[in-house]
C-alpha cells in the first residue's frame, strides 16, 4: 500500500501524461464527466458518478471504422489506426469498473472487437473507492463492494482527506506504479480498513440497498417476458434514450456512412433499443410498440445477458437511470414492481 498528499496528484497528472494519455473526471459547464487531463483541466475527484460513465474511453460514443475515397474508378478503402498508445483512466468507481467488465464479455468474445480490445490492452484502470454513496446507489445488490473497488481494476485508491491511497493490483498497475514510485511514500492499510467500514455502514442504510433480485436471471424467460406487467409499467415512457446513454453497460450501436464530399467515411456510434427505429430493417422492426421496446432493455439487463454470462446481470447499480429518467421508469422500479407481484 503506498499513499501520496493530495496537493501532489497535479505532479502524479502530469508524470502520467509525459508517456502515455490521461482520462480522468473533468468538470465543465456544471457538469463532471471523464476527458482528456490538461493543465488547466478543473479536475474534479469529489462528485460521486460523472453523468456518463467512464465507458466513452473503451468505447467511444462515435468514432471511425474506415474511409473508402474514390479517384477516377479506382476506390480506396483505409481502415482507421487501432489504439497504438497506452493510456490511464484515473478514478472510475466500482460500479463503472465493473461496467466495463460487463462490456469485456460482449467485445473481448468470439467475434473479437479489434477497437475495443486494442484499447482495453493500452488502457489501464485506476480505480476509486466511493466515501460516500448516494441515495440512487445499488452496487452492492449486484455484489460490488464500492468501498474496495477492485474486479478488473489495475489499482485501487481511497481519498482519506489529505492523502490519497494507493494499491496496484495487477501488472499493469503494478508498471504504472513503479513509474510513479518517486510521488510515493509507504503506507499501512489500517487508515483504509476503516474508512471501508464507514462506507460499508452508509450503503447499509441506502433506500435500495436490500433490493431482492429474486426470481430475475437466465431461467426467467417465460414468465417475465409474458408477464402482463408491462403493459402497466411502460405508458409513461417518453423513449428519450437518456437511460441507455448514462447507462455503464449499454452496447447497441449503429453503423452509419457520411459522405464527405470525396468519398465515405463509416462510423459507428451509440445506439438505444428504447428507439423505434433501432435494428429496422427493410421489411420494418421486429419489435413495434414502445411496450416491447421498454420490455427489451430491462429483459436484457435482467434475463438476456446472465442467461448468456453466467448469471452476471447486466447493471452495476450506479444509479444513473434512477437520477436521469424524467418518467422514473428505471431498473429499480422493474424489479420492485415484480416483486410486488410475487408477494
Amino acid at each position: 500500500m503506498y499513499k501520496i498528499a493530495k496537493e501532489n496528484l497535479s505532479a502524479l497528472f502530469r508524470k502520467i501524461s509525459e508517456t502515455m494519455g490521461l482520462y480522468l473526471p473533468i468538470s465543465s459547464a456544471g457538469q463532471t464527466n471523464f476527458g482528456a487531463w490538461a493543465e488547466d483541466a478543473d479536475v474534479d475527484l469529489t462528485t460521486l458518478k460523472t453523468v456518463k460513465s467512464a465507458k466513452d474511453t473503451f468505447f467511444p460514443q462515435s468514432e471511425n471504422l474506415y474511409t473508402c475515397t474514390t479517384e477516377d474508378k479506382k476506390i480506396t478503402v483505409t481502415p482507421e489506426k487501432l489504439q497504438e498508445e497506452d493510456f490511464v483512466v484515473f478514478g472510475m468507481k466500482g460500479c463503472d469498473v465493473q461496467g466495463i467488465e460487463v462490456l469485456d464479455r460482449v467485445f473481448l468474445s468470439e467475434p473479437v472487437d479489434s477497437f475495443y480490445a486494442a484499447r482495453r490492452n493500452h488502457g489501464t484502470i485506476v480505480a476509486l473507492a466511493c466515501n460516500e454513496p448516494e441515495n440512487s446507489c445499488f452496487c452492492n445488490v449486484f455484489g460490488i463492494d464500492c468501498a474496495d473497488p477492485k474486479g478488473i481494476a489495475d489499482v485501487a485508491t481511497w481519498d482519506m482527506g489529505d492523502f490519497l491511497y494507493w494499491n496496484p493490483i495487477t501488472e499493469k498497475g503494478e508498471k504504472l506504479t513503479a513509474y510513479l514510485s518517486d510521488l510515493f511514500e509507504g503506507a499501512d492499510d489500517t487508515a483504509v480498513d476503516e474508512l471501508k467500514n464507514s462506507i460499508h455502514n452508509i450503503v447499509d442504510k441506502l433506500p435500495y440497498s436490500d433490493l431482492s433480485l429474486e426470481g430475475w436471471g437466465g431461467d426467467a424467460l417465460d414468465e417475465k417476458f409474458n408477464s402482463p406487467i408491462w403493459e402497466e409499467l411502460y405508458k409513461p415512457c417518453l423513449a428519450c434514450g437518456t437511460c441507455t446513454f448514462v447507462c455503464p453497460t449499454c452496447q447497441c450501436y449503429d453503423i452509419k456512412d457520411y459522405n464527405t464530399g470525396n468519398g465515405v467515411q463509416r462510423y459507428r456510434c451509440w445506439d438505444s433499443c428504447m428507439y423505434s427505429d433501432f435494428t429496422m430493417m427493410a421489411h420494418g422492426n421486429n419489435r413495434t410498440s414502445q411496450m416491447q421496446r421498454y420490455r427489451q432493455r430491462f429483459m436484457h439487463k435482467l434475463v438476456y445477458y446472465p442467461a448468456n454470462n453466467d448469471g452476471v446481470f447486466s447493471c452495476v447499480g450506479c444509479g444513473r437511470c434512477v437520477d436521469k429518467c424524467p418518467s422514473s421508469l428505471n431498473i429499480v422500479k422493474v424489479i420492485k414492481a415484480f416483486s410486488k407481484e410475487a408477494k
